[in-house]
């Protein structure tokens, strides 16, 4: 069973990340042939203050 993580910052809409699990779960399935009913994509959505980036925390970058 493949099992896909995705973390990102959040913010993004509901049907924007429903189409990217879509998206991901199609590719997987083409990719390695995995029935589709296997792949699990998991969404991990932080918040800006917990995402930094050359030591500085994303909600601070302008």
């Amino acid at each position: 069973m493949p099992i896909i993580q995705v973390n990102m910052i959040e913010g993004r809409p509901p049907e924007k990340v429903r189409a990217l699990i879509e998206n991901i779960t199609d590719t997987v399935v083409e990719t390695l042939d995995a029935p589709k009913e296997s792949v699990r994509v998991l969404v991990n959505e932080m918040p800006k203050t917990h995402w930094g980036k050359a030591g500085i925390p994303a909600s601070e970058k302008k």
